[in-house]
């Protein structure tokens, strides 16, 4: 669990990456454990402006299947369509 992090059903968690220079583990641990609150929740997780390096890492991993992916912020909220009901 993600202390603070809480999401209605139906949502999506948007995490920018943009700004990253560096993931080891302990950024990926807490990647997964945001998409575990989110499964929970029934809501989703979409990664937006992953770096290269980042990429390469998470294909690597195969995390590439666990995370969708996105070249900006705008294009993963373009992407994204909100359960309906």
């Amino acid at each position: 669990m993600i202390p603070g992090l809480a999401l209605e059903e139906g949502r999506q968690l948007l995490v920018d990456l943009g700004g990253l220079t560096f993931c080891d583990s302990s950024g990926i641990t807490v990647l997964i454990a945001a998409r575990n609150v989110a499964l929970a929740a029934r809501s989703t997780i979409a990664l937006a402006a992953v770096p290269n390096r980042v990429k390469r890492m998470f294909s690597i991993a195969g995390l590439d299947q666990v995370f969708s992916t996105h070249p900006t912020v705008e294009a993963a909220e373009a992407a994204w369509t909100p359960p309906a009901g």
